[in-house]
């Protein structure tokens, strides 16, 4: 069964997101670390705060746009209220 992820980086360098999907994101975490995703390479080091996982690319792809809205940002601020305030 395939697997699609949206997940969240947060720069610890500019700490702005980054929205993301992958059907393997164990190596897009790779990628983003060693720099090879044009969007984040000058934004590193870079941390994973969040994810989902769809059973369908379409269903992915749309989760990541809403997520780019700024109802999404509005969001993720809410969902990780307790990570971000600390």
């Amino acid at each position: 069964m395939n697997m699609y992820f949206i997940y969240i980086l947060i720069s610890e360098f500019d700490k702005n997101f980054y929205v993301g999907y992958t059907h393997d994101i164990d190596q897009r975490l790779k990628d983003h670390e060693n720099g090879n995703v044009t969007s984040t390479k000058n934004r590193r080091p870079l941390k994973l705060v969040y994810f989902e996982a769809c059973l369908n690319q379409q269903d992915a792809t749309h989760r990541e746009k809403y997520l780019k809205t700024s109802w999404g940002k509005r969001y993720i601020k809410t969902r990780l209220k307790n990570y971000l305030t600390g």
